[in-house]
């Protein structure tokens, strides 16, 4: 976002520049070529007052003298023709044009014999072309010799421009200096701006980054930015305590209940277990078994609802370890279960080392639930596969595929849920909430687990954690 609007900003400055600078530029190269003019038009009006005067040969070689000497000073070319387009006198190297035939208005004429028709018709030079750093090389300025209908003749005078248009290219280029260093100063300048507004944006979104991961405890702790933005973290402070001390109460509940029910249940059962022995065989003792088993499920529940709410309250912080070595050690300490099951567990892939930053022993606790799930729903004679890799994003993959009966597309995304169960896995032993807890310590430590068909039949789970 920060880049957008500073891209925005820095558009609209130097647009703003640029039509500041461009007129001022234009007007100062106008204002120079006026200067010239003026300048060289009182010269020439000069010339063409000589030239009026001008009976005899001394006031002919005066003329001559005076256009010569102006004309060695300033490297231009100055000639004095008649009505006829008759040279009177001239200096320098451009010759005297004749006057255009149609008046300087067809397709022939150039500058020199437009400004001479005006000049032969009583017209003085009141316009040059602007100069540019680039040209024209010369101009061309007529003035003509008497008034009115007593016009005799015309002074042309053509004139280097290399001064006046040197002159522009230097107050140019101090303009595009000046330029520059205002654009520069103003991106500064927008620059902080966008930081000052950003930054209270920035610290939001990385507050409910932390939030949405599971840290009840983060907080937007930017205090500055405009007084709206201020007041927004202030707000949204306030809502995020509100929201953690309602989910700490809710997992409180949760944890206490769960911990306080334990003890009377396990005495329930240490009960039922020691009255067996007296119990005459016949329905009742068919009926203590169930019970018997139906208080160890809802142990074995209490349990799950304990751990769930012990990863749910977020007290432990991701650190870095051994995806690897995690994954050795609990596919060592399951063998023999898989063995006593009937069922085969390999490994394939498994690197030396795969470091991964998560919850302490979040990769040993994902996968006991992914291989106990494996146990109790995967039939006899089946495979369970672990594998290892890292991919291409970097992300420690550690993905456990089987050859048992899967579960329905339309199963697949309840297995992260509490208590979920498809139905014809109603009577399996267990809580519902192992792939539950293995969903939330995976989320919990900045990865995700998800679950799809395995091929060519089975069900295959995937956790992702991220590189440390």
């Amino acid at each position: 976002m920060r880049r957008r609007l500073l891209a925005v900003l820095l558009v609209l400055m130097g647009a703003a520049t640029l039509l500041l600078c461009l007129p001022l530029a234009d007007a100062y190269a106008r204002g120079r070529t006026e200067h010239l003019l003026l300048q060289r038009r009182s010269e020439a009006v000069r010339f063409a007052d000589l030239a009026e005067r001008m009976r005899t040969a001394a006031d002919r070689r005066e003329l001559s003298d005076e256009i010569e000497r102006y004309a060695q000073l300033y490297g231009a070319s100055v000639a004095v023709v008649d009505t006829a387009g008759g040279t009177l006198a001239r200096a320098g190297t451009a010759p005297a044009p004749a006057p255009a035939p149609d008046g300087g208005t067809g397709p022939e004429s150039s500058p020199a014999a437009d400004a001479l028709a005006r000049a032969l018709t009583g017209r003085s030079t009141d316009r040059l072309p602007a100069l540019r750093p680039w040209g024209p090389a010369t101009v061309v300025v007529a003035e003509p010799v008497g008034r009115d209908e007593r016009v005799s003749g015309a002074v042309l005078m053509t004139l280097p421009t290399a001064a006046a248009r040197r002159d522009v290219t230097v107050r140019w280029s101090l303009i595009a200096v000046g330029a520059f260093a205002a654009f520069a100063a103003a991106a500064l300048v927008a620059f902080g701006i966008a930081r000052w507004l950003l930054r209270p944006v920035l610290d939001l979104d990385r507050a409910v980054g932390r939030l949405t991961a599971g840290r009840l405890q983060a907080r937007a702790v930017s205090d500055t930015g405009p007084p709206e933005l201020r007041h927004l973290r202030r707000h949204f402070n306030t809502m995020a305590q509100a929201l953690a001390d309602s989910l700490g109460r809710q997992r409180d509940f949760v944890a206490d209940a769960s911990h306080q029910l334990r003890n009377p249940l396990a005495t329930l059962v240490l009960q039922m277990e020691n009255v067996e022995p007296y119990l005459a065989p016949g329905p009742g003792r068919t009926e203590h078994a169930r019970a018997l088993d139906e208080a160890e499920r809802l142990e074995e529940l209490l349990d799950g609802l304990l751990a769930l709410a012990r990863v749910e309250s977020g007290t432990a912080e991701p650190c870095e370890q051994d995806a690897a070595r995690a994954v050795r050690e609990r596919v060592a300490a399951w063998r023999p279960v898989f063995r006593d099951a009937g069922l085969e567990l390999t490994v394939h892939g498994l690197p030396d080392a795969l470091g991964v930053r998560a919850l302490p022993d979040a990769v040993g606790r994902v996968l006991d639930a992914l291989l106990d799930n494996a146990v109790k729903f995967v039939p006899g004679g089946g495979r369970v596969e672990v594998g290892v890799r890292r991919s291409a994003a970097g992300e420690a993959v550690v993905r456990v595929a089987d050859d048992g009966p899967g579960v329905t597309p339309d199963q697949l995304p309840l297995l992260m849920r509490r208590f979920a169960r498809s139905p014809e896995h109603q009577n399996v032993r267990g809580s519902g909430l192992g792939l539950a807890i293995a969903d939330e310590i995976a989320r919990t430590s900045g990865g995700r687990l998800t679950a799809g068909a395995n091929t060519p039949r089975g069900l295959a789970v995937e956790l992702r954690l991220p590189p440390p």
